[in-house]
């Protein structure tokens, strides 16, 4: 089976994550899917398929006959689709051979347009997968799972020398807790990628140093005609801090390595007020200098409307991976030349962003992020074609080579 033909029945299933939960997974629908993978796995022989209390899924591939003493290679998805949009009742529509033109999500008005996304003009003559504007298709990160599973279809068939490949399927990326729980003693894996990237062509060991930051200020509150000298508007306050970022190290001015803080949340009355910024910057030098720049606002402002007004509250999210990939930048080396082999040139970029990957890597298991052939994720205009998952599954199969090798 292609693995695009996977792709279309597991985006059938509602597996959204859900942010404001604590339980793991945050949302019970997870495993549904987790359940049908355990079932699918064994049919094809994998190994001590399963899936935990947490909805974790497990398998695992024996070495083939004589490579037992090469590195354990994990490969690892999420089964959890983003928050950010209905992925619930997906429609999937497909267009053979498609034309390389601007295309209608269906009957919802909306326009898959070649001006806002050129590359489209690069598929074309392929058979392009995508949402009917009213759901996202969820490819980020079904993709991966079918792309994955697929994998273990082509290694059990018995014609290619590999050393042992560990899999696993994890919930909730979307939410940022995807990595947590996963055992990695039980996974088995030396070293491991994630499929969970864009162009099959993509190579991912670079991305953002995260935290989120909260501001809570405190106003006092008195009556406007009595006001001079006494009070402290806190709404005005939280807008003095905002002004004393710079403007234009937001999101929407930024790319590539420059970093910014992005205010997510603004709340704010006379009496009290709250922002909510996430910090995010490649480089660990001024990830650290971003920290202490809030931290002397939150001083600033504390001196000058009295002490308390202002607090501040720093939460780690997550680290550049890249400190832990490069003591083991085989697992780069491996996966470009996969990729030359392919006709293709590596696309290596930062994400601006973080991968369950990110987390592994801190936790122990060095882990790139893979491309899985998908565009524009978490809306309506997401999109994927069945060949660019056909050499996202020919990469990987091109890395176990290697290492077999």
């Amino acid at each position: 089976m292609r693995a695009y033909e996977r792709l279309l029945n597991y985006v059938k299933i509602h597996t959204t994550s859900d942010e404001n939960s604590d339980t793991t997974p945050t949302t019970a629908r997870q495993f549904d899917l987790a359940k049908l993978l355990v079932k699918e796995m064994k049919e094809l022989g994998v190994k001590n398929a399963r899936v935990d209390e947490n909805c974790y899924v497990y398998g695992e591939i024996p070495a083939a006959a004589g490579y037992e003493d090469r590195p354990a290679i994990g490969f690892i998805a999420h089964l959890d689709t983003a928050p950010d949009f209905c992925g619930e009742n997906v429609n999937p529509q497909i267009y053979e051979n498609y034309n390389g033109e601007d295309l209608p999500l269906g009957d919802s008005g909306k326009i898959l347009s070649v001006k806002k996304f050129p590359h489209l003009k690069e598929l074309k003559g392929r058979t392009l997968i995508t949402t009917d504007g009213t759901t996202l298709l969820g490819a980020d990160d079904k993709a991966g799972v079918a792309e994955i599973m697929t994998v273990a279809e082509e290694l059990l068939k018995g014609t290619m020398a590999h050393g042992k490949v560990c899999l696993a399927f994890t919930p909730d990326e979307e939410v940022g807790s995807g990595a947590g729980k996963l055992d990695i003693p039980g996974l088995g894996a030396q070293y491991a990628y994630t499929a969970d990237g864009g162009c099959e062509n993509e190579i991912v060991y670079e991305n953002f140093n995260a935290s989120e930051a909260v501001l809570e200020i405190r106003g006092f509150n008195i009556h406007p005609g009595e006001a001079k000298n006494t009070m402290v508007n806190a709404a005005l306050v939280a807008m003095e801090i905002n002004s004393m970022l710079p403007s234009l190290e937001t999101p929407a001015h930024t790319e590539m390595y420059e970093g910014f803080f992005h205010l997510c949340e603004i709340q704010g009355t006379v009496e009290k007020a709250r922002l909510v910024y996430i910090i995010r910057d490649h480089s660990a030098a001024c990830f650290e200098a971003r920290e202490k720049t809030l931290e002397h606002i939150t001083k600033i402002m504390n001196e000058k409307y009295g002490e308390g007004t202002v607090s501040l509250k720093i939460t780690e999210q997550y680290r550049n991976m890249i400190e832990k990939i490069e003591p083991c930048m085989h697992l780069v080396d491996h996966a470009k030349e996969a990729i030359r082999e392919l006709g293709m040139e590596p696309d290596v970029a930062p994400i601006r962003g973080g991968t369950d990957g990110s987390q592994l890597s801190f936790r122990g298991l060095p882990c790139p992020n893979l491309g899985t052939g998908g565009y524009a994720f978490h809306g309506p205009y997401e999109h994927i074609t069945a060949e660019g998952m056909d050499t996202a599954v020919q990469v990987m199969l091109g890395i176990l080579k290697r290492y077999a090798e």
